[in-house]
């Protein structure tokens, strides 16, 4: 379902970025690699670029093709640089790079964001994840943390419950919906990656560990990029504005323990 496929994955350096680039390969895709950082075995095609600023965004879409059929924005940080770089590339950063390749992408493409368990405050937090998504454009991200008095420890899950808003606004804005562009996200739980341990200091070992035993282990990178790829397909042609929860369960045991079933 992905032969011949021209597929666009940030942060193919380490992590499910890696895996997810490497397996779209082994599936027929072709596939252009962005990251800040080089990866160790090169994609078929790489751009080294930065998401966190709109001149960044910029340089990398202008080195695109003018053609893909699909984006998974896999790229992130896990927080430990702070509120303001977490929330540049996380969100505002993704979606710029989104609503700059939308054009490129084929009627009937798809966009996947790679989104987190800990976007599930979304709801409960979703006066100010409707306020900071609504700003248009690529925004003075210091200027809008200090408008609305941002942590520096709320970078990271802020970021995935803008990410996870945005996912079902996008599904049914123009841009996207006119050209039948569907816009999902996956949520990893815990994953072995090399970030894990930026994750326990901003999240805390007792977090992370948490929700590691709720499901009995970690994930993997190599147990998420299959998702990534499957809503790439056209095999998840009817799939859009979703979030598959990709954790083994986790969602479903903070869910069962939170609502009291």
């Amino acid at each position: 379902m992905l032969f011949g496929k021209t597929i666009l994955v940030t942060g193919v350096a380490s992590g499910i970025g890696a895996r997810t680039a490497e397996l779209a390969g082994q599936m027929g895709a072709e596939v252009i690699g962005v990251d800040v950082r080089e990866p160790a075995s090169g994609s078929a095609a790489f751009i080294k670029g930065d998401l966190s600023t709109a001149s960044g965004v910029a340089e990398i879409v202008a080195q695109l093709p003018a053609r893909l059929d699909a984006l998974a924005n896999v790229a992130g940080l896990s927080g430990n640089t702070g509120v303001v770089s977490t929330l540049a590339v996380n969100f505002y950063g993704l979606r710029a790079l989104s609503e700059a390749v939308a054009p490129r992408l084929r009627e009937g493409g798809a966009i996947i964001n790679v989104a987190s368990i800990a976007g599930y405050g979304w709801r409960a937090n979703l006066e100010r994840a409707k306020s900071l998504a609504g700003i248009e454009g690529f925004p003075e991200v210091a200027a809008v943390v200090a408008e609305h008095d941002l942590k520096e420890e709320e970078g990271y899950p802020l970021s995935k419950e803008l990410l996870l808003l945005w996912t079902m606004r996008a599904a049914h804005q123009p841009l996207f919906k006119n050209r039948g562009i569907r816009v999902n996200a996956v949520s990893p739980g815990p994953v072995e990656t090399p970030i894990l341990k930026q994750f326990r200091a901003v999240l805390g070992d007792a977090r992370v560990d948490s929700d590691i035993t709720r499901v009995g282990r970690a994930g993997t990178s190599a147990d998420i990029a299959p998702a990534v790829l499957f809503l790439c397909s056209d095999g998840a042609r009817w799939i859009n504005g979703a979030n598959l929860a990709v954790d083994g369960g986790l969602e479903a045991s903070i869910n069962a323990e939170v609502l009291g079933f």
